[in-house]
């Protein structure tokens, strides 16, 4: 028996590849230009979207340099009840929100983000994506184009890739599932959470080639499995990460004091 899933989903992850060479070139050069000049690549998504920004760091094979902007009050802890989905979804969907949790963030000019989201319609998506231009950064969605059909609901009258400097297409279906099955009125096994960690990925690795080719190299995490890695390695990574979050941060609240003192 052929697989049910997997071979749907590598069908549109290669079809979908081709497509967003251009995006791909477009988006790792922004990403390499912010980590040479020191700075951030910022990672946000919610509800399931959070899911790619995890992926992505601090894990085995990826470097220093990205910052996952994970709030815990948009991924959800329970499925019912305090913390559950239907809060998140509730508050994804919140203008505004978004920035009083971007407020903290060290999002400095020069910085690159890149935000998940399926719809692309979410208020904390696009909410996130004008913050971050605001302060004077390259904002990449990655999203699923199909979803374009569908009109804008936030007052700003755009979705997430309206938004964003560059798209990137997961080439998700709208319905998101993949799997139909005899007797079932609706497919089964989502796509859309797994093809975004896939154009990260992709992301990650050209980001890394763009880098060596100006002969930077990161601190990349190593599975302490392979022989000569320990776990010392990763600490010392994690101190590398350490001292570049707290830079970013002192520059984040040179910012904030020149707003407050209405300066910016």
């Amino acid at each position: 028996m052929s697989s049910l899933y997997i071979s749907r989903l590598v069908k549109i992850a290669e079809e979908t590849a081709a497509t967003n060479e251009p995006a791909f070139e477009a988006a790792a050069t922004a990403l390499s230009t912010s980590l040479a000049k020191e700075g951030l690549v910022h990672l946000f998504g919610s509800g399931h979207s959070v899911l790619p920004c995890q992926e992505t760091f601090p894990r085995y094979g990826s470097y220093v340099g990205f910052n996952p902007l994970t709030d815990p009050r948009v991924m959800w802890h329970n499925v019912l009840g305090a913390g559950g989905v239907r809060e998140l979804l509730w508050l994804e969907r919140t203008e505004n929100y978004a920035e009083k949790f971007l407020d903290h963030q060290p999002l400095n000019p020069g910085d690159s983000i890149v935000i998940f989201g399926h719809s692309g319609r979410n208020s904390s998506g696009i909410d996130t994506a004008l913050y971050a231009k605001k302060r004077g950064l390259t904002v990449v969605a990655i999203t699923a184009k199909q979803n374009l059909d569908k009109p804008a609901t936030h007052s700003s009258g755009k979705r997430l890739a309206d938004a964003a400097d560059i798209v990137i297409d997961t080439g998700a279906p709208i319905e998101d599932a993949i799997v139909q099955v005899k007797g079932w009125s609706r497919p089964v096994s989502g796509s859309s959470t797994v093809l975004a960690m896939m154009m990260m990925h992709e992301l990650v690795s050209r980001t890394a080639v763009k880098l060596a080719d100006k002969g930077i190299e990161l601190p990349t995490f190593a599975s302490p499995t392979i022989a000569g890695v320990t776990l010392l390695d990763t600490d010392i990574i994690y101190g590398v990460y350490r001292e570049k979050m707290l830079k970013a941060q002192e520059k984040h609240l040179d910012f904030f004091k020149d707003r407050m003192s209405g300066k910016a």
